[in-house]
C-alpha cells in the first residue's frame, strides 16, 4: 500500500525549484554557477516598504488577523485594481493569500470537479497543470507556437472549449516568454468566450508592471466589462515590488467564489503573515518611482540578452513584451553531440549539459509544456548575464557536428 495519495501521482516537483536548488548545490561545493532559473528579482525590497514592517513589529502587529487578509490591506487592494486595471471590488470580492500561487491553487481546488477541464495555454508556468491534477480536474493543454508570439489565439480558444470546460487560464505577461496579450488580442479571445458563458477566466497578471517599448497592459475583466462577473484577476506584490519572501498575494472576483477561496485557506495555512500584510499595505498605496528604474534595468539587460542568444548557432529568441524571461530556441541543437559523447535528445539534455559543462543553471522548455526550447531569467546582474551567455556561446560551440544516426 502505497502512503501516499493517489492524487499526486501526476504531480511533479517544480522543475524551476528544482534548477535552483541544484544551482544552490554546485554554488555550496565551491563551482562558480551562474543561475538563470529563478522567477526572482534581484532588487532589494523598496525601503520604505521594510519600513513599514519594521512599525507594525514595534506597534505588536503579530497576531492573527482575518483569514482573507486585514480590513486595510484588503482597501489597499481594492484601491490598486481601481486604479490601476479600472475594476471595481467590495471587500468580500478581495483574498489575501500567502503568494499568488497559493491563490491560484485555492482558486481552483475551490471550484473544481472531478473531471472538469481546465485550459491551458502553453507554454506555460510550470505550476498550472500540477495545480489542476491536485483538484482532480483535467489539464487541456493548447499549444501555442512561437509563430503565434506563443500567444493563444481565439481559434484554438473555440476549439479547446467544450461541455466540460470549467477554466481558462491567461498569464500576462507570461511565465516562461515574458509574451504579453494587447487589449485587441484579449477582446478577442473574450468575443469566443461570451459564447460559452460555463467558461470562468483566471487572470494570473503577476507581472502587470513589467512591460516594455510602451506596451500597455490591460487585463481581460477591464476589456470586456461582461466577463467580470466570471473572472478571479490574480495579482501579488512579490515580482513588482521585489518581494518574493514576503508571500503576499491576491485576487478580485466573484464573491461565491472568493468565500470559497477563503474557506479553503482557514483549514490550511489560515492568515497571511501580519508583518507582510502590513508591508504589502505600504507597496500598493505608496510611491511607485523605484519602478521606473526597474523597468529601465529589465529592459536594458532584455535587449542585451536577445542580442547575445540571436548571435550563438543553432539558438534563436524573439523579444518579449514583459516579465523578465528569455524564451530561447534550442531545436537546432538536437543530434548534436557533447564533447563527452552524449547525444542531445531533448532541451532537458541540453539544459543539463549546459549545467555540467558551462556552470549554467537555466530551465528546459518542455518543463512549460513546449520542448525545444529554454528559458533564461535576466533578473539578475548585466555581468552575470554577459557572463552567462559567453559561456553558452562556447559550449554551443563545443557541439560536435557528428549526429546520431538514423535508420
Amino acid at each position: 500500500m502505497s502512503l501516499v495519495a493517489n492524487r499526486l501521482a501526476a504531480v511533479k516537483p517544480s522543475p524551476t525549484l528544482t534548477v535552483t536548488a541544484k544551482a544552490a548545490e554546485m554554488k555550496a561545493a565551491g563551482l562558480d554557477v551562474i543561475g538563470l532559473g529563478a522567477g526572482e528579482p534581484d532588487f532589494d525590497t523598496p525601503e520604505h516598504i521594510k519600513q513599514a514592517a519594521i512599525a507594525a513589529l514595534a506597534r505588536g502587529e503579530t497576531k492573527y488577523t482575518p483569514v482573507g487578509g486585514t480590513p486595510t490591506l484588503k482597501e489597499a487592494v481594492i484601491t490598486k485594481f481601481k486604479r490601476d486595471n479600472g475594476l471595481d471590488y467590495q471587500k468580500n470580492q478581495i483574498v489575501v493569500g500567502c503568494g499568488a500561487k497559493q491563490v491560484l491553487f485555492n482558486a481552483l481546488l475551490a471550484t473544481v470537479n472531478a473531471g472538469d477541464e481546465v485550459i491551458i495555454p502553453a507554454p506555460y508556468w510550470v505550476s498550472y497543470p500540477d495545480m489542476v491534477a491536485v483538484a482532480e480536474g483535467v489539464p487541456v493543454i493548447v499549444p501555442c507556437p512561437e509563430a503565434h508570439g506563443f500567444k493563444l489565439s481565439p481559434e484554438a480558444l473555440e476549439k479547446a472549449i467544450t461541455k466540460r470546460s470549467k477554466w481558462l487560464i491567461l498569464n500576462s505577461p507570461s511565465n516562461p516568454t515574458g509574451a504579453a496579450y494587447s487589449r485587441d488580442e484579449l477582446k478577442a479571445i473574450a468575443e469566443v468566450l461570451l459564447r460559452h458563458p460555463h467558461v470562468l477566466i483566471l487572470s494570473d497578471d503577476i507581472y502587470e508592471h513589467l512591460v516594455y517599448d510602451g506596451f500597455e497592459f490591460t487585463t481581460i475583466a477591464a476589456v470586456e466589462p461582461k466577463l467580470y462577473g466570471r473572472t478571479v484577476t490574480v495579482n501579488g506584490v512579490s515580482k513588482a515590488y521585489s518581494m518574493t519572501g514576503w508571500r503576499i498575494g491576491y485576487a478580485g472576483g466573484p464573491k461565491e467564489i472568493i468565500a470559497a477561496i477563503t474557506d479553503i485557506q482557514s483549514h490550511s495555512t489560515s492568515n497571511p503573515c501580519s508583518i507582510s500584510q502590513a508591508a504589502s499595505v505600504a507597496a500598493l498605496n505608496g510611491e511607485h518611482a523605484f519602478l521606473d528604474e526597474w523597468r529601465a534595468a529589465f529592459l536594458e539587460r532584455r535587449n542585451k540578452v536577445v542580442k547575445w542568444i540571436n548571435a550563438i548557432p543553432g539558438l534563436s529568441c524573439q523579444t518579449p513584451e514583459g516579465a523578465f524571461y528569455i524564451f530561447a530556441r534550442c531545436a537546432e541543437l538536437m543530434g548534436k553531440t557533447t564533447p563527452g559523447g552524449q547525444v542531445l535528445h531533448t532541451d532537458a539534455d541540453f539544459c543539463a549539459y549546459l549545467l555540467e559543462d558551462a556552470n549554467v543553471a537555466a530551465v528546459m522548455g518542455s518543463a512549460f509544456g513546449m520542448e525545444g526550447y529554454f528559458r533564461i531569467s535576466y533578473a539578475t546582474s548585466e555581468k552575470a548575464l554577459e557572463n552567462a551567455c559567453s559561456r553558452i556561446r562556447k559550449a554551443c560551440e563545443r557541439l560536435g557536428d557528428v549526429r546520431e544516426k538514423r535508420a
